[in-house]
């Protein structure tokens, strides 16, 4: 009785909350808990205001008596709304019967997107391991349940190629092109930083530790994802792959294999995408733009080339139209701009400005601009994700600016995003700016409404002044 009073216990202390999880697992002596499904009595003790149990991840890959896992298992699980990160837990099983008991093997992981690779300890000797993960909020708090216990499988003698597993792929589906792409993997435990390497060409040398002849840029980075600060368009192929590093500069196993993506400036698409990382993609702090949920493109109903930069200002967007624009010549240009600016303190009319000078590089290039109502933002969740604060007029500029596109050829997509505050809701934009997938699907829905009446708009729809 008294031990199954104290895994209860024990039990209840992880149930409450992802802080008092990391410290009863990284305590030196080992902590037990309970079965999970005994775990469903204790979900009453849960703040529901904090809490929603509906949100439980799924685990997507599964490792079996056929396909052992190494000591360095990769682990992965659905994305759940609203979480920022996650807490991975891994614990071997005592006993047997209707309630067996189970000890943490190592330390809570924190993961900061739905693909982890564990680093087993190396004293664990265990046929069979157990592991769970549960989604966190921005500030840590637990939006829903641990994953059904999954069963970990490990041949210790197992030796898998080092390397590290890509996650971005392009060009396998709607809104999947990006002019500036982003390279994701999943991080590996034991890394210090990592080498991503863009190529004109495949690898002369696949999964080796040297650098490919056919490398035309390198960047280094401490974290798992690579922005491009570079535009890359060809009829031809890109390359790119990445290798971790260990903190006295050795190559920390080989090259990740190699992934392709091509942006073509000469294939036909019905439309440009143009803007900053509201348009770039990417959203809940941790995914980036080559996380396609997370990009309005890939909920449109016509294909589109992304032609925006995460960071775009107005001004930026006037001055590199002609060389990441133009080439493309798509018939129609997606243009949500200004946000950054606005919030930065610059002035509306500046920003409006700047609109209208975009306005004319697309007549010019003979191009119909079609111009995107601005989303409001929240600055307290700016502040928490990011540390930046946004200007106190953010409001009035921001309705400044959207008096100005309604006068355009525009789409409002607006509707619906504010909370009662006139705030972005949080369930749209975890980080107050840039918006998830329901915030990327509110979009698509109003300019897919809105596109069969914009593209039967005859020419000199953009040329007259007003369009309100």
């Amino acid at each position: 009785m008294r031990y199954s009073a104290f895994c209860c216990a024990v039990l209840t202390a992880l149930t409450l909350g992802a802080g008092l999880v990391a410290v009863a697992y990284q305590t030196a002596e080992p902590q037990e808990l309970v079965d999970p499904p005994m775990e469903q009595a204790r979900h009453l003790l849960i703040d529901h205001a904090e809490t929603d149990c509906r949100h439980q991840p799924v685990v997507i890959a599964h490792y079996t008596a056929d396909d052992l896992a190494s000591a360095r298992p990769v682990l992965r699980w659905s994305r759940i709304d609203g979480a920022v990160m996650y807490d991975v837990q891994v614990v071997k099983r005592h006993g047997g019967g209707p309630s067996p008991c189970y000890e943490p093997v190592m330390a809570v992981q924190r993961v900061y997107n739905t693909a982890c690779e564990l680093l087993l300890p190396a004293g664990c000797r265990e046929p069979v391991l157990y592991w769970r993960v549960k989604p966190l909020n921005l500030r840590g708090q637990a939006i829903g349940p641990f994953s059904e216990l999954e069963p970990l499988p490990v041949d210790w003698q197992k030796q898998d190629v080092v390397k590290p597993v890509p996650l971005s792929t392009y060009n396998q589906g709607q809104g999947q092109t990006l002019l500036y792409p982003v390279y994701d993997w999943i991080a590996m435990p034991d890394a210090d930083h990592y080498e991503v390497e863009i190529l004109d060409a495949p690898p002369e040398n696949p999964n080796g530790t040297a650098p490919s002849t056919h490398r035309i840029a390198v960047y280094t980075t401490s974290i798992a994802h690579q922005y491009d600060s570079q535009a890359r368009m060809s009829a031809q192929p890109f390359y790119w792959r990445v290798r971790a590093v260990r903190s006295d500069g050795s190559p920390l196993g080989v090259y990740s294999d190699a992934s392709s993506y091509t942006t073509d400036p000469g294939r036909p698409c019905a439309a440009a995408i143009y803007g900053d990382s509201i348009s770039h993609g990417g959203g809940s702090v941790s995914y980036s733009p080559a996380d396609w949920e997370f990009s309005y493109g890939h909920y449109l109903v016509f294909p589109t080339v992304n032609l925006s930069f995460s960071g775009d200002t107005s001004r930026t967007a006037v001055e590199r139209f002609d060389k990441d624009v133009a080439p493309f010549r798509p018939p129609y240009l997606l243009i949500l701009m200004g946000t950054n600016s606005l919030r930065a303190g610059v002035e509306p009319a500046d920003v409006i400005a700047d609109m209208e000078q975009v306005k004319a590089k697309c007549l010019a290039y003979g191009i119909r601009p079609v111009f995107l109502t601005l989303p409001p933002l929240n600055p307290d969740n700016i502040r928490a994700a990011f540390g930046q604060d946004t200007v106190r007029s953010w409001r009035e500029a921001i309705a400044a600016v959207n008096s100005y596109v309604k006068t355009q050829v525009h789409v409002d997509i607006t509707p619906g995003m504010a909370d009662e505050r006139g705030e972005l809701r949080e369930d749209l934009a975890v980080d107050g700016l840039h918006l998830d997938p329901p915030g990327k699907r509110l979009m698509a829905e109003a300019i897919n409404a809105a596109w069969p009446d914009i593209t039967a708009l005859p020419d000199e729809a953009w040329n007259a002044d007003d369009k309100s």
